[in-house]
């Protein structure tokens, strides 16, 4: 089947894109938390998301943690939001491994939680992974991702664990009908496409896919993966999408690597190829824009107008 063979699952204009949070600041000017502010506080938040353009947000544990949320100001919050016309259809929770040492258990334990309130609040997708908190050096850098962090062990036991329990999770979202994706992240079991996949596979439910940030990989300060080979093997798994991208340069005998983040069309990656091979594996799902630095809701929304302009449209030849 070649692309222009496959029938688009939404027109272009319905296909549901949804826009990350990391241009809203995580506490107010009173130094309140989001999380604890009452949900009036968000109130300014669903205007400057709906200003832009977007009618979905991915609700991140960075500002807001439903598993902690009180069921009464959660309905508050959702009535609020609905007054703007945006929806909340996933949760993403990071940086709680559930193989971080020591805390494996608490953070399982909050995983399911999280799992349970994302049901309660309509959610139709939980997203989440294996990275952990960052280093002391990574908090002090001016883009994280150039500074070293935490390392997965090449252990097998270890990667048993994270197989028995992210399966736990699993069956646990499926339960309650939700989609878990497990997002693309360095030095995590997650991080390379053949780590990924393989840790999908050994997983093995219907309801538990892949989060294929292939922009989490490229701004490494490293040699990686071809992004093209990245996305060919990952996306016959994807459930859910981050997309995101970056300006890249390195020098040929990998004495030095740069990247910087860019918006969708003038990055690394070609999304005008890689919407095509998406939707030609059949991927249905959300596409969640994600930015780094500067007006990121800006270039989110910037980026959700290209690409709109990239999704295939039914009445096109």
């Amino acid at each position: 089947m070649t692309p222009s063979d496959v029938v688009p699952p939404y027109p272009a204009d319905d296909w549901p894109i949804a826009t990350c949070l990391h241009g809203i600041p995580t506490a107010g000017r009173d130094g309140v938390p989001l999380h604890d502010a009452e949900p009036e506080a968000w109130r300014a938040v669903f205007r400057e998301v709906a200003d832009v353009g977007f009618d979905r947000i991915e609700l991140a544990d960075s500002h807001l943690r439903p598993a902690d949320y009180d069921p009464g100001r959660r309905d508050e919050l959702l009535k609020l939001a609905a007054e703007y016309g945006i929806a909340i259809p996933s949760l993403h929770v990071a940086r709680r491994s559930v193989i971080m040492p020591g805390h494996e258990q608490a953070n399982l334990d909050y995983a399911h939680r999280s799992i349970d309130a994302a049901a309660a609040w309509g959610m139709e997708v939980f997203s989440t992974g294996l990275h952990q908190p960052f280093s002391a050096a990574q908090r002090s850098a001016l883009w994280f991702w150039t500074a070293p962090g935490p390392e997965d062990p090449d252990d097998p036991e270890v990667w048993a664990a994270a197989v028995s329990r992210l399966r736990e999770l699993g069956r646990h979202a499926g339960e309650v009908g939700l989609k878990m994706s497990l997002e693309l992240y360095e030095d995590t079991y997650l991080g390379t496409a053949a780590g990924a996949v393989r840790l999908i596979e050994e997983v093995g439910l219907d309801n538990v896919g892949l989060n294929p940030d292939v922009g989490n990989l490229i701004r490494l300060h490293r040699r990686v993966e071809d992004w093209r080979e990245l996305y060919a093997r990952t996306l016959p798994y994807a459930n859910y999408w981050h997309l995101k991208n970056y300006h890249r340069d390195e020098a040929a005998d990998g004495s030095w690597f740069s990247s910087t983040p860019a918006t969708l069309e003038t990055g690394l990656i070609n999304y005008r190829q890689v919407i095509k091979d998406a939707v030609a594996a059949g991927y249905d799902g959300i596409l969640l824009m994600e930015h780094y630095g500067g007006d990121s809701l800006g270039v989110c929304a910037t980026n959700q107008r290209y690409l709109r302009g990239l999704l295939p449209r039914k009445d096109r030849s």
